[in-house]
């Protein structure tokens, strides 16, 4: 844990280590300031964690939440597009390597794509069993452990909306990024011992 969160650190990103969910939550509600534009990755962490409850309650500021009930595909879509100019972006990460690299897949590319460019704080919420020695594990995590979970959540999702499952491996994540660094105090991450998300 130690060498990869000095590899973070040489990196570029800033980073906070807490032992759980809560500590994690106290610490991102810090990063959300009034009057700001957030937008969001899809992360089962930050709505685990409560904080995407919190998000939507919040009066002072103007969430681009793509996840709104209700909500037709193309203002979802137009939501996705107006939080990569947020100026803040919140998500998480599929795996995090112990050379301090951030690794993701991704099936529209709005999470990875405000990751690399774009917002002009982005704030990542990681459980530490999301830590993996490099890149070829780092890829083989989304492939065995992060995409089909989220294929499970996703087809479900689409079934108690009397839609079709549609999400396969085939199409979960078209886009991939390997992150190896950020201009300092650009991107926050928030590592959580609690294990959270997928």
């Amino acid at each position: 844990m130690k060498a990869t969160i000095e590899n973070l650190e040489r990196n570029g990103f800033t980073v906070h280590h807490v032992a759980t969910a809560h500590e994690a939550f106290a610490l991102a509600k810090t990063c959300v300031t009034s009057g700001i534009t957030v937008g969001l990755g899809g992360s089962t962490t930050v709505a685990q964690m409560g904080l995407l409850d919190w998000l939507q309650a919040h009066e002072t500021i103007t969430l681009y939440n793509q996840y709104e009930e209700g909500i037709s595909r193309e203002e979802a879509y137009e939501r996705r597009r107006q939080g990569l100019l947020s100026d803040l972006f919140i998500a998480s990460s599929n795996a995090i390597t112990t050379a301090g690299e951030l690794v993701n897949a991704d099936g529209d590319g709005n999470r990875v794509a405000a990751q690399i460019f774009g917002p002009r704080q982005v704030l990542l919420i990681v459980s530490t069993h999301k830590i993996v020695p490099d890149r070829v594990a780092a890829f083989e995590r989304i492939r065995t452990v992060a995409a089909p979970q989220n294929i499970d959540r996703m087809n479900a999702k689409a079934i108690a909306m009397g839609q079709e499952p549609r999400w396969t491996q085939a199409n979960i994540g078209k886009k991939f990024a390997t992150i190896t660094g950020d201009k300092p105090g650009r991107t926050t991450l928030i590592l959580v011992e609690e294990t959270l998300g997928f």
